[in-house]
């Protein structure tokens, strides 16, 4: 088993087009993409690029996830919290628990690791 796998691009590579779930647009008529470049062997995390168009949505998370966004700006307000504006350049965590809106206001694209299990 390899211990350290290096991430390939998403060229040539098929991204799955569909929602993800527990998102629901809310605003506009975003889109969103998503390459899984990496499985764990003991098929715990998930590790790829996302990317998605201007809009919103309202997320349901069930598990953890890791972001480093490459593009764009992304205001996200839990439900009954404050909003907090992520750019190009920040790393951020999501955790399992969430539920609120991901506003979309420029396309984003970013590298993610989320816990399957």
């Amino acid at each position: 088993m390899e211990t350290i796998t290096r991430l390939g691009g998403t060229t040539g590579i098929a991204p799955d087009t569909n929602d993800l779930d527990g998102w629901v647009k809310t605003a506009g008529s975003p889109s969103m993409k998503t390459w899984a470049l990496h499985t764990s062997s003991d098929g715990n995390m998930l590790a790829g690029v996302w990317e998605c168009t201007v809009g919103a949505y309202h997320a349901t998370y069930s598990a953890y996830e890791f972001v480093y966004l490459l593009e764009g700006r992304i205001t996200i307000t839990p439900d009954g919290g404050k909003p907090v504006t992520v750019s190009a350049g920040d790393a951020f965590v999501v955790e399992a628990d969430f539920k609120g809106t991901w506003k979309i206001e420029e396309n984003v694209r970013k590298y993610f690791d989320f816990r399957l299990k």
